[in-house]
């Protein structure tokens, strides 16, 4: 038996420690969203958030979940990315849909605002049907949707530590 804690709710399975996370969330725990591909975590149909990040869950073993909070597509809820994805008319045949909204919810939550490049680095996510240039117009619509970020309150310097315009420029003219 294994114990696992998915979309809030724990639970205890019969299975193997070595069993895929994939395998227990659809085939112990009924939650089919999430799909096959590959099995080896390259083509990331399997993307579910562990502990809020996104990872590969058809070569993580449950064992490895440990005490951390699983997060499949169904408990995705009333994300801006859903409204964007239909907007943009992503899916084509719909099979890798789950695994890319889930690796965009990642991408947004640690980059409110991203590039193009950002977007390109983070969606490493296989589409047969191509829809990759929807995917990106998506991701950027449901990015202007959300807030703006907030800079951490170390980056924002105090009025006692304003810096003097005229003194930084003095010292960039000396040699």
């Amino acid at each position: 038996m294994v114990k696992v804690r998915v979309n809030g709710v724990d639970h205890e399975v019969d299975a193997s420690p070595d069993t895929p996370l994939l395998w227990v969330v659809r085939d112990h725990l009924g939650l089919t969203g999430s799909k096959f591909g590959c099995g080896m975590g390259l083509c990331g149909a399997c993307t579910m958030h562990l502990g809020g990040r996104p990872v590969r869950t058809c070569v993580l073993p449950v064992a490895a979940v440990a005490d951390q909070e699983v997060t499949t597509i169904e408990a995705m809820g009333d994300h801006p990315l859903k409204d964007a994805w239909i907007a943009e008319q992503v899916p084509q045949c719909g099979y890798c849909q789950s695994g890319q909204l889930m690796q965009a919810a990642g991408l947004l939550a640690d980059n409110p605002r991203p590039t193009d490049e950002d977007i390109g680095v983070s969606m490493t996510n296989l589409c047969r049907c191509g829809t990759y240039d929807r995917i990106r117009k998506a991701i950027r619509r449901a990015a202007a949707t959300l807030p703006e970020p907030v800079p951490p309150e170390s980056a924002v310097p105090r009025e006692d530590e304003a810096l003097d315009e005229e003194a930084v420029k003095e010292e960039e003219a000396q040699p």
